[in-house]
């Protein structure tokens, strides 16, 4: 038995032993490419970054590392070391990365100016594209800046741009909800309701722009206009703009639309 278990010990001592010795090449010696996709797949896991340093450490002029890295840091709310990796990465490259940083301080960090500066710098540096920081049109990016910023007007602009850019029928259905937003935020009630019908002309399923309507019905005296919106509001609201990540500058939540659609019958 003795003879069996020392068998089994010498076994598994060999296993572990050529297991370690896998794991130090792959990470170390293995296809920098090979590497870079298991990291990035991983990612925010311990080895990954372990690996990306490694791969840092190897290519230290490879901006891509520096933005992966970046992710993990940027998902989990450490934005003091994400930004680090990703100024690095901007540095590097900033036609490829200035997008998604100015996304990000939009998005997560709500740090409008600075996200502004990084769109205008990106459009500088490719003046014959229209750009499309992390999937989403630049001019629709800005306008939620200057939305952001209470800045209505330029952000009417920034959103008729986008409009232009992306055309009529392919535009962001919440560039037509914002347009609206900004004009009832300036008091031009029948311009924001004529701009959440625009929304509704792409999509009969946009609570956005019906709560909008219902309050701008409200500001004109046509209680029963908003009390029929509202209501639409109601029934529509699992179609509404969300985010598993972050809270956008439009978001509606159900209490908001009961909230006022109490205060109509009060």
């Amino acid at each position: 038995m003795k003879k069996f278990l020392k068998i089994i010990k010498i076994v598994l001592t060999v296993l572990f032993f050529s297991y370690s010795i896998i794991i130090v090449y792959f990470v170390g010696f293995s296809s920098k490419d090979g590497r870079f996709k298991v990291a990035e797949h991983a990612q925010g896991m311990y080895l990954s970054q372990k690996m990306f340093d490694i791969l840092i450490f190897q290519n230290a002029d490879n901006s891509d590392l520096y933005f992966e890295k970046s992710v993990a840091f940027n998902k989990m709310g450490q934005y003091a070391k994400g930004s680090e990796l990703l100024d690095k990465a901007v540095q590097i490259d900033p036609k490829i990365h200035l997008g998604y940083r100015g996304w990000l301080k939009l998005r997560k960090l709500r740090s409008f100016d600075n996200a502004l500066k990084d769109f205008d710098r990106l459009d500088k540096l490719t003046p014959n594209v229209i750009d499309a920081p992390w999937g989403e049109d630049i001019d629709f990016l800005r306008g939620e800046c200057y939305y952001g910023k209470k800045e209505y007007q330029k952000a009417i602009d920034m959103f008729n741009r986008s409009i232009k850019n992306q055309k009529e029928d392919w535009a962001d259905i919440h560039t037509f909800v914002y347009l609206g937003l900004c004009e009832y935020e300036l008091g031009n009630y029948e311009k924001a309701i004529s701009e959440f019908d625009r929304a509704l002309q792409q999509s009969q399923t946009t609570p956005e722009s019906y709560l909008g309507m219902a309050k701008a019905y409200h500001k004109l005296g046509d209680i029963q206009q908003a009390k029929n919106h509202v209501s639409k509001a109601e029934e529509y609201i699992e179609s509404k703009r969300d985010d598993v990540y972050n809270e956008l500058l439009n978001e509606i939540y159900l209490s908001d639309v009961i909230a006022f659609k109490e205060s109509l019958n009060n």
